[in-house]
């Protein structure tokens, strides 16, 4: 078996505390595509995503993830007989998965049917852009545009970009000052 160069291996994970090996492993973000979207620059020297696009999209995946919504192929050893548990671990674990479920539905329920596949695939199952893309059908490289509208529209939900103009009830006419013309004052009856 060849050997990868120094300079191209990665540089080996620190052990973990006991403290950490007890409890669940924790999220990777190199392995998350909207820390690497928020890492990135674009044209412009901005990032690719806001930091209020970035958070939304990590609420939404706790929220998946504590509703226990990824499919499973092995069992769940948590609930079973630990002993050390009370009786209303399980309850309290099912109660707060629920609650979680319902805040994630909430949230895809407001972004439309059309933005909550790339929400889904992007933010909860980590998949690529150019994968979700495919996954869903979309053009290629429009998936960073899809994303960034249904990121703004789930950090909108979450009330993250604080009070936006709700510019489609505020219009009242369309023009600007004096779009009008003058009319001139009509002629009394006597005056030619």
């Amino acid at each position: 078996m060849r050997r990868m160069p120094a300079a191209i291996r990665p540089a080996p994970r620190p052990p973990r505390s006991r403290e950490s090996r007890e409890g669940p492993p924790g999220f990777n973000d190199a392995e998350s595509p909207l820390a690497w979207l928020r890492a990135r620059r674009g044209p412009t020297g901005s990032p690719l995503i806001s930091d209020e696009q970035f958070l939304a999209g990590e609420r939404l995946r706790a929220d998946f993830e504590r509703a226990m919504l990824n499919a499973r192929t092995t069992t769940n050893w948590e609930l079973a007989g630990g002993g050390s548990r009370s009786a209303t671990a399980a309850a309290d674990l099912s109660d707060a998965a629920l609650a979680a479920g319902e805040r994630y539905h909430r949230a895809l329920r407001s972004v439309g049917p059309e933005l909550a596949g790339i929400l889904t695939e992007v933010c909860c199952l980590a998949a690529g852009l150019e994968q979700a893309e495919r996954r869903l059908n979309l053009p290629q490289r429009s998936g960073k545009a899809v994303l960034g509208l249904a990121l703004t529209a789930l950090a909108r939900h979450y009330g993250m970009l604080g009070a936006q103009p709700d510019l489609l009830h505020g219009i009242l006419r369309w023009g600007v000052e004096g779009y009008r013309p003058a009319i001139p004052p009509a002629a009394g009856p006597g005056e030619a």
